[in-house]
């Protein structure tokens, strides 16, 4: 009986192996060997997606600060109490930081769990609108031409066909017509291929322009992701310090942040997504924005590039610009940087109010007003204009 048992297990065990051996070959034979890299990271950290702190399962490169700027405490700092609806919201989607500025003094802040006012967090799709912030600022040195400027000035791989109406502008307003299709719950597609390659320049510049460009507004994180590389070859610097030396040190960021790279050889930062930082500095771009690309005394981007930035390009489209977000509440303008999983700094620029969200669910609702963000919208402006 015991030799019988032991045979079988004997099989079982040649019969797993065979499968995971037959299973890796596959994968590499497909040529899709990122997949091993995102059950690692994710599968088997519990997760079906990317999450705030999974930068730590990843190499990153540092933005460093300079001297900080911390932010003013409001006399009646913290003196509101969570709204029911909040405290519900906030549970219920494992927020980790909520934080409200207004007039540049913080008003309310909590944080949840283990989070402090330090602690990092994941930002995804945020880093989208601080890439076009960074293309602006490129524009303004002189280093790209323009948002006319065609991507065949940097990149061979588009001077033929369709490819060669691509500019500059029609990557920041999405409107590429690049064959992508935006996932984030699948694992064999190319959001995920971007994610975990180890090569990602070769990953977008395989991709196709299959539309003609600058014709609507499709939403693509490959789109974002060459705009990175044209920054990257404009500048002749990474990603990392150019946003280092014209953003974070400027601004006067409290803490060092962190952007991930696809791999120590490539060295290429996940542009579209990917800035690991604290909600109060990346309330510093809301203030930014609102104050039209001043700080203190510095220019750090025009005025125009910001009006662009929060106008829309395409009519069909009025909810999006330049890399910003574009609602309205209640008749007053509201801009948004927004990240999966519900990442949202969210600007008033007429009231100064600027309202932070970090945390690991979202619901993204309908035109209704239900979603989560209209949610945090409305409880962060109520919190904001309680106080004198």
């Amino acid at each position: 009986m015991k030799k019988k048992y032991t045979k079988i297990m004997k099989k079982i065990l040649i019969w797993t192996v065979g499968v995971l051996v037959s299973f890796i070959l596959l994968i590499y034979a497909f040529n899709i060997d990122y997949l091993l890299k995102g059950v690692r990271t994710i599968y088997l950290t519990g997760n079906n997606t990317a999450f705030i702190s999974d930068y730590e399962y990843f190499e990153n490169r540092e933005i460093k600060n300079s001297v900080p700027q911390p932010w003013l405490l409001h006399k009646k700092y913290n003196s509101v109490t969570q709204s029911e609806n909040l405290k519900k919201l906030n549970e219920e989607r494992e927020t980790k930081s909520f934080l409200v500025i207004k007039n540049d003094s913080i008003v309310f802040e909590k944080y949840f769990d283990d989070h402090q006012p330090s602690s990092l967090s994941n930002s995804f799709s945020v880093a989208k609108s601080i890439v076009t912030s960074m293309m602006f600022k490129a524009i303004m040195e002189g280093k790209i031409k323009g948002l006319d400027q065609p991507l065949s000035d940097y990149f061979e791989e588009y001077k033929e066909g369709l490819a060669s109406e691509l500019t500059v502008g029609d990557l920041a307003s999405m409107s590429s017509g690049m064959k992508w299709k935006e996932k984030y719950y699948s694992v064999i597609n190319i959001t995920s291929e971007s994610y975990f390659s180890d090569d990602l320049r070769s990953v977008i510049l395989g991709q196709e322009i299959i539309d003609k460009p600058g014709q609507s507004f499709r939403y693509s994180s490959g789109d974002t992701q060459l705009l990175a590389m044209v920054i990257e070859k404009a500048t002749g610097t990474t990603l990392t310090n150019y946003l280092s030396e014209k953003f974070w040190k400027p601004m006067g960021a409290e803490n060092s942040a962190l952007w991930q790279i696809d791999s120590e050889k490539s060295g290429m930062e996940k542009a579209y997504c990917c800035i690991a930082s604290t909600a109060r500095d990346f309330a510093r771009f809301g203030k930014l924005y609102i104050n039209k690309g001043k700080w203190n005394d510095e220019i750090i981007l025009d005025p125009s590039y910001i009006d662009l930035s929060i106008s829309p390009v395409f009519e069909d489209s009025p909810y999006y610009g330049y890399g910003w977000w574009l609602y309205n509440y209640e008749g007053k303008k509201v801009f948004t940087m927004n990240g999966h999983r519900g990442q949202f700094v969210i600007s008033f620029p007429d009231e100064n109010i600027i309202i932070v969200r970090q945390g690991n669910f979202n619901n993204k609702g309908g035109d209704d007003g239900s979603s989560d963000l209209f949610q945090y919208i409305a409880e962060g402006y109520k919190i904001a204009t309680s106080i004198e």
